[in-house]
């Protein structure tokens, strides 16, 4: 499963946890802000934070937070690195 990254959109930070099935919990400001799923390349669908089912209709903060999240690629670990280092020794 991926990790969890950092996203900036404008001034906001937002710590971005996979949970599976292209649904992300987001935090914002250091609190669980809301949780989002995958529906379409552009389209993200914000869960009722009680029933966790998706609420249909356009939310341009909740598509702005999927557009990085679809555009995050992982950065290498710097331990995969030292480990292909020291393997090419030998």
């Amino acid at each position: 499963m991926q990790e969890p990254f950092d996203i900036t959109i404008g001034n906001i930070d937002y710590a971005i946890f996979p949970e599976g099935n292209d649904t992300y919990v987001v935090f914002k400001d250091g609190k669980e802000y809301l949780q989002i799923l995958k529906d379409t390349e552009s389209q993200w669908l914000k869960l009722d934070p009680d029933t966790a089912l998706p609420l249909f209709g356009e939310d341009e903060e909740v598509n702005a937070i999927g557009k990085e999240i679809s555009a995050y690629v992982p950065e290498e670990e710097e331990e995969e690195d030292e480990d292909q280092e020291l393997g090419d020794i030998d």
